[in-house]
C-alpha cells in the first residue's frame, strides 16, 4: 500500500500537493490544540515553567532591544520634525509609533527568533530520539504536555513582553529627548499618554496575543513533525523562525487594515 501511495500521480504537482497537504496537517494540528486545551488533565506547573522560560529568560534581550529601538527611532525622527519646527511633537510621535506598531512587532520578531527556534529544536529533538513515543507508552499525553503548555505560555507572555518593551523603548526615547530638548519626565509622559488612545492599547494587546499564539503553534508544529535525525531538528528550528516571522508580518498587515477601518468609523 505504501508503494502504491508513493507511485500515485500528483493531482497538480508534487510540490503543490505537498503544500496543500501541509496546510491540511497544520489545520488539524491547530484543531487538536483547541480540543486538547479544554480537556483535563491541566498541566499548570508546566505552563508556569514555560512562562518563566519564555518571559523571564527573554527579558535581557528584550530590554536591550527595546531600549535601542527607542533611542534610534528618536534620533531618526528628530531631523524630520526639526525641519518643520515641530520638535516638541517628538514624544507624541514616538509613543504612537511604539505602542501601535514597533513594540508588538519588534517583540514578536525577537521572540520568534529566540523562543520559536528553541521550541522547534526542543520538541524536534524529542521527536527524533523517540522521547515522545516513550511518553505515549507511559500513559502521558505528549501533545498536551509539550504543545498545549508551550502555546499557552507564548500566548500569555508575549503581550506582557510587549508592554514591557513599550515601556523600555519610551524610557530610551525619554533619555534621548531629555538630553537634547531638556524635557522633564512628567512632561514627556503627559505628551505620551495624550497621544495614544484606548484603541491603540487594545489593538496592541490583541495583536500580541495573536503573535504569541502564532510563535507557539508554529514552533510546536514544526518540532512535532520533524524527522531525519539531527538534520530534521535543525530544519524544524529554522523553518519555525522563518514561518513565524512571515505570518507575523501578514497578521500585522491585516490588523493594520482592521484598526484603520475601526478608527475611520
Amino acid at each position: 500500500m505504501a508503494e502504491e501511495a508513493d507511485d500515485r500521480k500528483p493531482l497538480l504537482s508534487k510540490k503543490i500537493d505537498k503544500f496543500f497537504t501541509g496546510l491540511a496537517d497544520a489545520w488539524n494540528f491547530v484543531r487538536r490544540f483547541f480540543r486538547e486545551v479544554f480537556l483535563p488533565p491541566y498541566e499548570f506547573k508546566e505552563v508556569i515553567h514555560q512562562c518563566y522560560r519564555i518571559g523571564v529568560e527573554s527579558l535581557p534581550l528584550i530590554s536591550l532591544t527595546g531600549f535601542i529601538v527607542g533611542i534610534v527611532f528618536t534620533n531618526q525622527s528628530r531631523p524630520s520634525l526639526s525641519e518643520f519646527g515641530a520638535s516638541s511633537w517628538l514624544p507624541s510621535l514616538i509613543s504612537i509609533a511604539v505602542v501601535r506598531a514597533m513594540g508588538p512587532l519588534v517583540t514578536a520578531l525577537i521572540a520568534a527568533g529566540k523562543v520559536g527556534s528553541s521550541i522547534g529544536a526542543e520538541i524536534g529533538s524529542m521527536k527524533v530520539t523517540e522521547q515522545i513515543d516513550a511518553m505515549e507508552v507511559s500513559a502521558t499525553n505528549p501533545f498536551k504536555f509539550l504543545v498545549v503548555t508551550r502555546v499557552l505560555a507564548t500566548t500569555f507572555m508575549i503581550p506582557l513582553l510587549v508592554m514591557y518593551t513599550d515601556f523600555v523603548a519610551l524610557m530610551g526615547s525619554f533619555i534621548n529627548v531629555n538630553k537634547n530638548e531638556l524635557v522633564s519626565l512628567s512632561t514627556f509622559f503627559v505628551q505620551v499618554f495624550d497621544s495614544i488612545t484606548f484603541l491603540d492599547v487594545f489593538s496592541s494587546v490583541i495583536k500580541s496575543l495573536v503573535f504569541g499564539f502564532t510563535i507557539g503553534i508554529v514552533g510546536c508544529y514544526k518540532g512535532y513533525n520533524s524527522s531525519k535525525g539531527t538534520e530534521g531538528v535543525g530544519r524544524a528550528a529554522n523553518s519555525a523562525v522563518v514561518i513565524s516571522m512571515f505570518l507575523i508580518f501578514i497578521e500585522e498587515l491585516l490588523a493594520l487594515q482592521i484598526v484603520n477601518a475601526i478608527r475611520g468609523m
